[in-house]
């Protein structure tokens, strides 16, 4: 366990009330609470439980670094863990769940389960949120890199989205780049036909239509949402084949294929807490009737936090009924479903596809924390901002995008 202690510095104040003001005085309060903060790492997530459960239950902390999926997580990877805790006097400020592994060849410090996220806030108190607008990014930075330093040579946090749902992340104030990728989310209004409204409802509807009516032309389906625990386990398993084998058909690596990835999606299913709205997976899925009785045609897994719904991935067999476009069709299922559930936003995640863009409104941009914490680590910080802004640069001019998209799928390069 280790401790580090920075004061923030602030200039002299006169404390008559006449030139001072509320808001003077309430800034200097902020200052002399920030200069309180300290950091102490600990290798393992059990200590902070209690504290870290505390955190999950503000819907604005992300579901990526709430306690029962970081411990999914660690049970199947076992990585090296440093748990950042912040505090504020007696009080917690913030917990980052993080991992050391390697990245880029570089022994990097990461959120837990990075590979496998989608929004990445971090956990921090509303208090400490406001407290943040007064605390120096440089100093903030240094105390990180000071409780840090020697258990790896970065720190890189991906994925977070500089402000969420109308609220500042103070990670925001450490070095950072552009994430390559957007997400992408479709606000949920009072029902189905309000939300379409949002896109081309006219077009929407039509290609709804034309896909169900091939469906049943090929004998029915059934739209699965709520299976047993079991059933949701084997879907789970049939997603790995229907991905590996599109993966395998595209000449791409199969990034679901290791055995630790799969039992921490496993756990993840089994993460339910009714009465927060937290649901860690679900699967669901569309199966066919008649001629191909019993086989799926698409799957897809999603997430709940609060009134945030994340589509953490998705796939179908292109053997089925592929003119149907059953992928499409299942998440007019899934987004149709959740209406009247107390959602108000459905999140298709990083990346952009045809398909976000053509079911969501709103992108929202990401930014990685890039904070060195050796001499090695500089040279890392470059590599990622490279490769980073490289990335942008390519997905920014689509016709290099594309010829880079299908040289990747013949020599996976």
């Amino acid at each position: 366990m280790q401790a580090q202690t920075l004061p923030v510095a602030h200039k002299a104040h006169h404390s008559t009330e006449s030139n001072a003001g509320g808001s003077e005085l309430r800034a200097l309060n902020a200052q002399l609470a920030v200069a309180e903060l300290d950091i102490v790492v600990l290798d393992s997530l059990e200590p902070l439980e209690e504290i870290w459960r505390e955190l999950d239950r503000d819907d604005l902390n992300s579901l990526h670094q709430g306690y029962d999926w970081c411990v999914s997580w660690a049970k199947a990877y076992g990585n090296p863990l440093s748990i950042v805790w912040g505090r504020l006097g007696e009080e917690t400020a913030f917990i980052l769940p993080i991992e050391i592994n390697r990245f880029h060849g570089f022994r990097t410090a990461r959120f837990v389960g990075a590979d496998h996220s989608n929004i990445n806030t971090g956990l921090f108190t509303g208090r400490f949120i406001e407290l943040a607008r007064n605390l120096e990014p440089l100093k903030f930075a240094e105390l990180l890199r000071r409780a840090l330093v020697g258990s790896a040579d970065l720190l890189l946090l991906q994925n977070i989205p500089s402000e969420w749902r109308g609220r500042r992340n103070p990670l925001t104030l450490l070095p950072a780049v552009q994430n390559q990728n957007q997400a992408y989310h479709l606000p949920l209004l009072a029902n189905m036909e309000s939300t379409l409204q949002q896109v081309n409802a006219k077009g929407r509807r039509k290609k709804f239509r034309t896909q169900l009516r091939r469906l049943e032309a090929l004998g029915g389906f059934d739209y699965i949402s709520s299976a047993t625990s079991d059933e949701q386990h084997r879907l789970l398993d049939r997603f790995f084949e229907q991905k590996g084998e599109r993966f395998k058909a595209l000449g791409l690596p199969d990034v679901f294929e290791d055995s630790q990835t799969k039992a921490f999606l496993h756990g993840a299913l089994d993460i339910r807490d009714p009465d927060s709205k937290t649901v860690g997976l679900e699967m669901h899925a569309i199966r066919l009737k008649g001629e191909y009785d019993g086989h799926i045609a698409a799957l897809a897994g999603i997430s709940r936090k609060g009134d945030h719904i994340i589509c953490q991935f998705s796939a179908i067999d292109e053997s089925l009924a592929a003119e149907t476009s059953p992928g499409e069709f299942l998440f007019w299922q899934m987004i149709a479903e959740q209406h009247g559930k107390g959602v108000g936003l459905f999140d298709f995640g990083l990346g952009d596809q045809r398909y976000k863009r053509s079911w969501a409104p709103v992108e929202t941009e990401h930014c990685d924390v890039v904070l060195p914490l050796s001499l090695r680590g500089r040279v890392g910080g470059l590599v990622h901002r490279a490769i980073t802004r490289g990335k942008a640069f390519i997905k920014s001019r689509q016709k290099i995008y594309h010829l880079a998209q299908r040289m990747h799928r013949l020599i996976g390069v």
